[in-house]
C-alpha cells in the first residue's frame, strides 16, 4: 500500500508540474483547456514540489511526511476548484492522499502519546537498591521462590529497577481465528513504582494495520486497541477489573526480571514443592497469581484468575507457559512464552511471543 501511495502521488505531482509547463508556454497541457496564467503556473509548480517532497518523506519513513501532505493536498485542490471543469477528478486523487495523511498523522499522534507516557514512566521512577542480593536476602522467601532466584542468576547481582525489551509477536484476535496474526512489541518496566507501558503493530486480515497500547501506571490500567492508529476498537480504562487485570500481567511478567519479586508491593505463599502463590497490591489494585516451576527453579508457568476486559462477569483462568528459556544480559529468563484464556468452549491459545532483545537498568529514556 506505501508503495500504491507513492505512485499515486507521483502521478498526481506530475500533472501540477504540467500546469506550470503551460503558464509559460514550456509545453502545451491539453487536459486544462482554460488558460494558465504564471502566477497560478507558480503555484502549480509549488504543488508538485510539494508532492515531491511528500513522496521523498514517505520513502525515508519521515513521521512528517503526513504534514507536507496536508499541503499539497490544499494547494492541489485550490487549484482543482479554480480549473474545476477540467480538474475536478483530482479531487479523488486529493481524497486518497488526504485519508493516508489523516492515517499518518493518526499513528504518528499515537506514537507520540506513548513516547509522553514512557517519559513520564520514567521520570516518576527511581533506582530500587545498589545493594548486591544475596542468600540472606531471599532467605525468607518460599524454597522453589529462593531456587529460582538463584536459578535464575539474580544472587550476587544488584536489583533491577527497570526494563527494556522488544517481542516478535504471534496472535489470533478472536478465538474463531485460524491463522495467525505477526506484530511486533515493545515495552518498558519500572519496579519503584511498579508499572509497565506496552505497545503492539500488527495487522488485521494481513492489511489493515491495528496498534494498541497497555499500561499499569500508579495502580491503573489501560487497554486501547486502534485500527488504522485511527478508530478505537477497544477502550478499557478507569475499572477495578482493567486495574486488576493489567496488575496481574505486571506479576506474571517479572519473569523477565527476576529480582522484583523481593518488591514490598508483593507478598509469597507457598503451595508445594514446586508452586508458590504470589499476592500482589498497590495503591489500591491487588491481584494473585501461582508460579510453577520446575525441579531445577526454570519457571514453566503463571496462571490467575483473571477479567478477559472491563465488561466480564467473572475472572476466568489465564495461562502464561514458558517455552524456551535461556540467558539475557546474565539472567536466566524464558525468552518464548504462550498466553491463554480458558473459555467455557476450550482453551483459547492468543499469543506466541518471543523475546528479541532485553535491557536492563537503563540509565535514561532513550529518545523517541
Amino acid at each position: 500500500m506505501r508503495i500504491a501511495l507513492i505512485i499515486l502521488i507521483g502521478i498526481h505531482g506530475i500533472i501540477h508540474l504540467f500546469g506550470f509547463l503551460k503558464a509559460f508556454s514550456i509545453s502545451e497541457f491539453t487536459a486544462i483547456s482554460q488558460p494558465i496564467s504564471k502566477t497560478f503556473g507558480l503555484v502549480w509548480l509549488l504543488t508538485f514540489l510539494l508532492f515531491a517532497l511528500a513522496i521523498v518523506l514517505i520513502i525515508f519513513q519521515s513521521n512528517y511526511w503526513w504534514l507536507i501532505g496536508f499541503l499539497a493536498v490544499i494547494a492541489s485542490q485550490i487549484l482543482i476548484l479554480t480549473y474545476w471543469s477540467d480538474a475536478k477528478f483530482g479531487t479523488i486523487a486529493n481524497l486518497i492522499i488526504l485519508v493516508s495523511a489523516i492515517i499518518a498523522y493518526s499513528n504518528f499522534s499515537f506514537k507520540n502519546k506513548i513516547a509522553e507516557e514512557r517519559k513520564k514512566l520514567f521520570e516518576n521512577s527511581q533506582f530500587v537498591s545498589e545493594k548486591v542480593i544475596t542468600k540472606e536476602t531471599i532467605s525468607e522467601l518460599p524454597s522453589i521462590v529462593q531456587k529460582w532466584l538463584i536459578n535464575s542468576k539474580t544472587i550476587g547481582k544488584s536489583p533491577i529497577s527497570n526494563v527494556h525489551l522488544t517481542q516478535e509477536l504471534q496472535l489470533k484476535l478472536s478465538p474463531e481465528q485460524e491463522n495467525w496474526n505477526n506484530g511486533k512489541a515493545e515495552q518498558y518496566f519500572t519496579i519503584n513504582p511498579p508499572a509497565f507501558n506496552w505497545n503492539i503493530d500488527t495487522k488485521m486480515n494481513s492489511i489493515f494495520n491495528v496498534v494498541g497500547r497497555d499500561k499499569f501506571e500508579s495502580g491503573n490500567g489501560e487497554m486501547t486497541i486502534k485500527l488504522l492508529s485511527l478508530i478505537s476498537v477497544a477502550n478499557a480504562k478507569n475499572s477495578d477489573k482493567v486495574d486488576q487485570a493489567t496488575l496481574q500481567r505486571y506479576l506474571a511478567e517479572i519473569v523477565w526480571f527476576p529480582s522484583a519479586s523481593l518488591s514490598p508491593y508483593i507478598k509469597w505463599e507457598s503451595l508445594d514443592e514446586y508452586s508458590a502463590k504470589a499476592t500482589m497490591e498497590y495503591n489500591g489494585a491487588k491481584g494473585t497469581g501461582e508460579f510453577h516451576f520446575d525441579e531445577k527453579g526454570n519457571f514453566q508457568k503463571f496462571v490467575a484468575m483473571r477479567f478477559q476486559d472491563s465488561n466480564a462477569v467473572e475472572p476466568i483462568e489465564w495461562t502464561v507457559i514458558a517455552k524456551q528459556t535461556e540467558e539475557r544480559n546474565g539472567i536466566k529468563i524464558p525468552v518464548e512464552c504462550e498466553a491463554s484464556w480458558e473459555l467455557e468452549s476450550g482453551k483459547w491459545t492468543w499469543l506466541k511471543l518471543k523475546i528479541t532483545e532485553i535491557k536492563y537498568n537503563i540509565g535514561k529514556m532513550p529518545d523517541g
